[in-house]
């Protein structure tokens, strides 16, 4: 693992640039996707935060994807070679608007390559840095968290999942169905078949049933805190994955404010905490 180590590393400092237009099909797709029941965006309005992950697509040939659905590993990504990936969390800082019909720009760049060793064995951690402009100004800078991870051993348990916080001041629950997780699969174009293939996701990754988008459940913290704090601005945002969720049962996303700040949690049906954030406004 250590020469492997040595060869990931060689990725650090590695660049990518992409453009894009923030048109306003995907923002229409989103809102009914979440059932938010919002008025049509019209071009000019304001992006909500995050939203600018329905940009910037990771767009692999068919002849480029791998048995998960993931794009095959080693072009601007380290080619790592364990077979589990998954976003692990971000930290977000929003500098300025991305507007509906803005051409914007992505710059992004490696910045670490990291192993550790958890409950679930060997782990490799890849840090990516995205720089985001529209109208020629610095919108948003986000570090993301990509994790790799060993495949389950015949007859591994899961860990027990820490207990979730129980004092929300703002709760709603949600009941992931396939369908909702297809929708925003095909929204961030994500192949990664743990979200939408069932018989995958249990039978050659040993989930109990389809996985819930770790991205999806930020975004949902983020709606919860902003649509429950008008007229505040959101600033930054953090989000890091704990546990699992499936789609076998509800969970419930949670959040509780505290002068500038809100914290955030997704808990599972089984009182655990599956997701935690922090939203800071100004």
């Amino acid at each position: 693992m250590d020469q492997e180590l040595e060869k990931y590393r060689k990725w650090v400092g590695r660049t990518q640039i992409q453009e894009d237009i923030a048109a306003p099909f995907p923002p229409r797709a989103l809102i009914a996707t979440l059932d938010a029941r919002d008025p049509a965006p019209a071009k000019g309005d304001p992006l909500p935060p995050l939203w600018h992950w329905l940009y910037f697509l990771e767009a692999a040939p068919a002849s480029k994807i791998g048995l998960d659905g993931h794009p095959q590993r080693g072009d601007f990504l380290p080619p790592v070679s364990l077979p589990r990936r998954m976003w692990a969390g971000s930290r977000l800082h929003f500098e300025g608007d991305i507007r509906l019909g803005d051409e914007i720009r992505r710059e992004s760049q490696i910045v670490s390559v990291e192993p550790k060793t958890g409950s679930s064995g060997q782990m490799v951690f890849v840090g990516v840095r995205h720089r985001i402009f529209a109208r020629g100004e610095e919108a948003v800078v986000e570090e993301q968290d990509i994790v790799y991870r060993q495949a389950p051993q015949p007859g591994d348990k899961p860990p027990a999942a820490k207990p979730a916080p129980t004092d929300a001041v703002w709760t709603k629950e949600i009941k992931a169905d396939p369908v909702l997780l297809f929708r925003f699969s095909a929204l961030m174009f994500i192949g990664h078949r743990i979200h939408y293939d069932l018989p995958y996701a249990t039978g050659e990754e040993a989930y109990p049933g389809l996985v819930v988008h770790g991205p999806l459940m930020g975004l949902m913290q983020m709606e919860l805190a902003r649509r429950s704090s008008p007229g505040k601005r959101v600033k930054a945002f953090e989000f890091r994955a704990i546990s699992p969720v499936f789609d076998t049962t509800p969970f419930s996303v949670n959040g509780r404010p505290e002068g500038n700040t809100a914290t955030t949690w997704v808990a599972r049906a089984d009182g655990g905490l599956a997701q935690q954030g922090k939203v800071t406004f100004g």
